[in-house]
């Protein structure tokens, strides 16, 4: 296993963490429960949960195997969440914590994040005065709490200016081996901080192992993509945890496996595999950002082109799960910070010149307000 820094401290975090978002429910909770005691025996220290995780029973789980781990309770890391959209008090945040904390069988928790930051508005309200964010720094001050991180699904430039302001000590970001660049300067800007930089979604959601056939180039040698997936999170000096959402003990192995043998991406491996994705993949939108300064109606376009590839992943997934996915979207998802919507277009084809894949963005945003449309009539 790696061991990485944790935000300036000589603790060590481990480069593969678990998060408790996929237990199979078929399963009993103690069955669940033993997963984490078999992670940290493959030497997996980080710990992931929230409320509302697996039908909200995920904290439980963590509760039944954290009491059974309470005499290493020093070597690990646990950490919950909250919305500040469910939680814009101080007094609710506070509640929250101590919910969490008797749910896990804790007496602390070593981080607490400000979860599902989607649009600039949801840092504000976390902020303002009387807010979330008061609330976790009084618990902190009283012990409950020991670092507060941001998790947020940003673009990297947003992420960067919030992190700018210097409220965190780390940030959760969906951050894989295909998206990457969506993120980067939010990615860059955490790690010149020295913040711990936590990874969600090393495998697209199980996009990249669920179309491996078509994304055999990722990998190096007898690599699979999902290898190579899981590689370029764990050994990314900028990334401190890869978070993984374990099923099975299979999972855990494979994660762990990568991380013992795995050597770090070098620039020179992360300009190939930039290249790599747009000569393989020459529909597929890699994230750069390019299109967006010159759009008159300030549409987010590299958010619709990156939803836009989950139907050229697919080979041509059927309109009718694009069109029942647009609103989640746009609400949870890459879309919910937008300030135009695909259907406000003009067609200008600024983005289209300034694409470096040449790809034919203002018909895929037609067939996406269409989809949107449908989803709403």
């Amino acid at each position: 296993m790696i061991y990485k820094d944790f935000y300036r401290t000589d603790r060590k975090v481990s480069a593969v963490g678990f998060g408790g978002m996929r237990f199979d429910l078929k399963r009993s909770a103690s069955e669940n429960a033993g997963l984490l005691l078999y992670a940290y025996d493959k030497g997996i220290n980080y710990f992931d949960t929230a409320p509302d995780y697996c039908q909200d029973r995920s904290e439980d789980i963590f509760g039944l195997a954290l009491k059974q781990m309470s005499d290493v309770r020093e070597n690990i890391f646990v950490s919950s969440k909250g919305m500040p959209t469910a939680l814009p008090t101080a007094g609710q945040a506070r509640k929250a914590v101590e919910k969490s904390l008797k749910r896990l069988n804790l007496e602390k928790l070593d981080v607490y994040y400000v979860w599902c930051i989607r649009k600039i508005e949801h840092y504000e309200l976390a902020m303002k005065k009387g807010g979330q964010y008061e609330g976790l720094m009084k618990c902190k001050e009283e012990g409950l709490i020991d670092h507060i991180f941001i998790s947020t699904h940003l673009p990297g430039n947003k992420i960067s200016t919030i992190l700018a302001n210097d409220d965190f000590d780390g940030v959760l970001m969906g951050v894989n081996i295909l998206n990457f660049p969506y993120r980067w300067e939010g990615l860059q800007k955490a790690h010149e901080m020295g913040l711990t930089v936590v990874a969600m979604n090393p495998l697209g959601g199980g996009v990249i192992a669920q179309h491996s056939d078509k994304l055999g180039f990722l990998g190096q040698g007898r690599e699979t993509p999902v290898e190579a997936a899981l590689r370029f999170c764990i050994s990314c000096p900028q990334i401190t945890v890869a978070l993984n959402g374990f099923t099975t003990k299979e999972h855990i192995d494979i994660a762990c496996r990568v991380a013992d043998s795995c050597k770090p991406y070098s620039d020179e491996d992360i300009d190939r595999i930039k290249g790599y994705t747009a000569e393989n993949m020459d529909a597929l939108c890699t994230g750069c950002g390019y299109c967006l300064s010159g759009c008159p109606q300030e549409i987010p376009i590299a958010a619709y082109m990156l939803y836009y590839n989950g139907k050229i992943l697919a080979g041509g997934k059927n309109e009718k799960e694009m069109v029942g996915n647009i609103n989640f979207e746009h609400q949870w998802g890459v879309l919910a910070d937008r300030v135009a919507d695909a259907s406000d277009c003009i067609e200008c084809g600024q983005c289209q010149e300034d694409c470096t894949q040449h790809l034919n963005i203002m018909e895929r945003l037609r067939e996406i307000a269409d989809w949107y449309k449908k989803a709403n009539e």
